[in-house]
């Protein structure tokens, strides 16, 4: 901390976090050295004041069909800047000139699920996160790339083929299906007997 001239009784201390209780103590010092430090003050909380730390690790996927799952990192109580914290998500199909804008008013809440049957599966959308408070409307994430839920395969493997292994063994084999809009991602097969 600085040092204050011996003759002055009071001080302003800077660069302090908003809506945060310090408490103080002042301490005395000549050329011997320091003595000990007062008593602490009260507890004094520092005002309120628009939040300026977007969330981070923006990202999200998955869901079921005509979802757009977003989440992200909660941001830390200490950096919420005052009450009536939230959550301001904004989504755009990639391309699209205007944005959908939703608020999360849960100070724990991580995940945000649109829902609507116009979303095609596999589609990319544009999202940003924001934060608020009583104060106002604080800063957004930057842009993130996230993809709406995926459907069901709509397309069967081809090539399937049988060999028999042994009198009890019989191996079927396959084309995979590559990764497409209709297929999404193909996390496995079931193969079932006729």
């Amino acid at each position: 901390p600085e040092v204050i001239n011996g003759r002055t009784h009071k001080a302003t201390v800077v660069d302090l976090s908003p809506w945060v209780e310090y408490e103080f103590r002042v301490v005395a010092s000549n050329s011997v050295g320091i003595g000990e430090p007062s008593r602490p003050s009260a507890l004094l909380k520092t005002k309120a004041a628009v939040p300026v730390v977007a969330p981070t690790n923006i990202s999200g996927g998955g869901g079921s069909r005509s979802e757009l799952v977003i989440t992200w990192e909660p941001v830390s109580e200490e950096l919420q800047n005052g009450e009536g914290f939230g959550y301001i998500i904004m989504f755009r199909p990639l391309g699209s000139a205007s944005w959908t804008k939703a608020a999360v008013a849960s100070v724990e809440s991580s995940k945000y699920v649109y829902r609507n049957e116009s979303i095609t599966p596999l589609s990319p959308f544009e999202v940003k996160v924001g934060v608020y408070n009583d104060e106002g409307e604080g800063t957004l994430s930057s842009i993130s790339i996230i993809y709406s839920g995926e459907d069901e395969p709509q397309i069967a493997p081809v090539g399937v083929s049988a060999l028999s292994v042994s009198a009890a063994e019989v191996e079927v084999s396959w084309q995979p299906l590559a990764w497409n809009r209709h297929t999404g991602r193909v996390l496995g097969y079931e193969v079932s007997l006729g």
